[in-house]
């Protein structure tokens, strides 16, 4: 067995993402997946292991991580942690295990941009400014091993550690790297809303107002996020079994949905190293179970405004580790049952369309076992998420100016333009332009306004109907200038006349 000093002689340098590593001073490397890296570590001791950290996303996180392993190269020994739900969902492990088996050829990501492709059936990608030969010289250097368990880990960790002193493969090599800086247009910080029929196009749109108008702030994860706070999305009419766009822009399909909404609806055993899931948080956290709680509350209540199921610990202060749902509240208004759900930390490019659907599919849920065990046949009303932080981390930017450019103008051009404030008739009576607005449905005059200056007229009836779409009020602007130019003329105005 080599003595511990002889174990600690090497250091752990990580170029990328520094503030997400464990580092100690040994030469082998575990990579954990999305088992707490932490679980892992109080096993071990620093001069045991070089580095330990997770592996999310096979599109995001690979590259990063070769790129630390290439400015390491003392690390000769890699422990693949590939044993979670959550780690055959992403597929991050599995694609890393494949690089090391099947390596790695010339192609492009789904952004557009040329990079190296590992030959794997699960998208994976890394920086083509990393040279080939070097991207081969790790792949022979580096024995590698894939565990199931943070057992077998500990396990692989220490017959390694057993094993001499191996001189590092090369020196340490550093690639240049391409930096995406977005535009930002002056907007809104605090409060913002966003509708859409389904949560496909809900998205895009939150996309689009997050890269137009988010300030650009440091993350705690060693990089830089685009966020709005205070995000209400509300999607009005999203089908039973999902709408998924063909061919399908969302960064989830529907088999990892399937596997998804078991996380949110159902219990969860506490396990070492696996975070809570939002089932286990509303089903036994607390020692009740919420959901039925919230079922047995509306059919007792119906108008209830206390239908709440709280996923926050007060020990989250303490722990770290805290959910990102934090509040649920479901309302039954007019036969029609609702979800509002409150997510403090919201990633939305990779995680809201899942979290949405999820949501979508619990507000389902409850419909119907309330359906089951009472008279009351609701409907399925909207489902609303309140995103306290919504952002986009750095390294999704680029996808995210992809999606907007393909889908967004798309969106646009199938808009209609049903407004809630109503509509409003334009008419010259004597010397005086008036406006009477109507209800969007049964057309009933509900408001009046005279006067001959247009702006001072946009003006008031943007502070008496101030939820007015903004394209709506764009066009009065327009309609009531020819108004007032009809007033100077003396020429006939007729509204949306040419």
């Amino acid at each position: 067995m080599i003595e511990t000093a002889e174990a600690t002689k090497f250091q752990y340098n990580p170029r990328y993402k520094p503030n997400q590593l464990i580092c100690g001073h040994g030469q082998t490397g575990v990579i954990a997946g999305w088992t707490v890296k932490s679980a892992i570590a109080k096993r071990l001791q620093s001069h045991e292991f070089a580095v330990i950290g997770q592996l999310y996303s096979p599109t995001r996180g690979i590259s990063f991580l070769i790129r630390n392993l290439l400015a390491n190269p003392h690390v000769r020994f890699l422990v693949i942690l590939n044993g979670t739900k959550e780690d055959r969902n992403a597929g991050g492990c599995e694609c890393l295990l494949d690089f090391f088996r099947h390596g790695f050829s010339e192609g492009k990501s789904d952004t557009g941009r040329e990079c190296w492709l590992i030959n794997s059936p699960i998208p994976g990608y890394i920086d083509i400014e990393i040279n080939a030969a070097s991207l081969d010289k790790l792949r022979q250097s580096v024995e590698w091993c894939e565990v199931k368990s943070i057992t077998e880990v500990v396990e692989k960790v220490k017959s390694y550690g057993l094993k001499n002193t191996v001189k590092p493969w090369g020196e340490s090599l550093i690639f240049p790297q391409t930096e995406v800086i977005p535009t930002v247009l002056p907007g809104t910080r605090y409060g913002h809303r966003i509708e859409g029929k389904t949560i496909a196009e809900t998205w895009v749109k939150i996309i689009h107002r997050i890269k137009t108008t988010g300030t650009i702030r440091p993350t705690g994860y060693d990089g830089q996020w685009q966020e709005l706070i205070d995000l209400m999305a509300v999607v009005t009419d999203e089908p039973s079994g999902f709408y998924f766009p063909e061919p399908n822009y969302l960064p989830c399909d529907s088999t990892f949905i399937e596997e998804y909404i078991h996380q949110i609806i159902d219990d969860a055993p506490i396990l070492e190293g696996v975070k809570y899931t939002y089932g286990q948080r509303l089903r036994s956290w607390f020692g009740k179970d919420q959901i039925e709680q919230v079922i047995h509350k509306l059919i007792s209540e119906i108008d209830a405004a206390s239908a709440v199921m709280s996923l926050w610990d007060v020990k989250d202060h303490e722990k770290g580790g805290s959910p990102c749902l934090n509040h649920l509240w479901l309302r039954v208004v007019d036969n029609e049952l609702s979800l509002t759900a409150t997510i403090r930390s919201n990633d939305m490019y990779m995680a809201w369309p899942s979290n949405a659907m999820g949501l979508r599919a619990l507000q389902q849920y409850i419909r119907d076992e309330i359906a089951k065990r009472s008279d009351y046949n609701l409907k399925i009303g909207p489902l609303i998420t309140v995103s306290q932080s919504a952002h986009l981390y750095d390294d999704t930017w680029e996808n995210a100016d992809q999606l907007i450019k393909k889908q967004y103008a798309k969106l646009c051009q199938k808009r209609d333009f049903y407004d809630p404030s109503g509509n409003f008739l334009i008419e010259i009576e004597g010397n005086e332009i008036v406006i009477k607005q109507t209800t969007p449905g049964s057309g009933e005059v509900v408001a009046c306004y005279s006067g001959k200056e247009p702006l001072k007229l946009v003006r008031e009836i943007a502070a008496a109907s101030p939820g007015i779409h903004p394209e709506h009020i764009g066009y009065l602007g327009i309609e009531l200038q020819k108004a007032a130019e009809s007033l100077k003329t003396g020429n006939p105005y007729l509204q949306d006349s040419k």
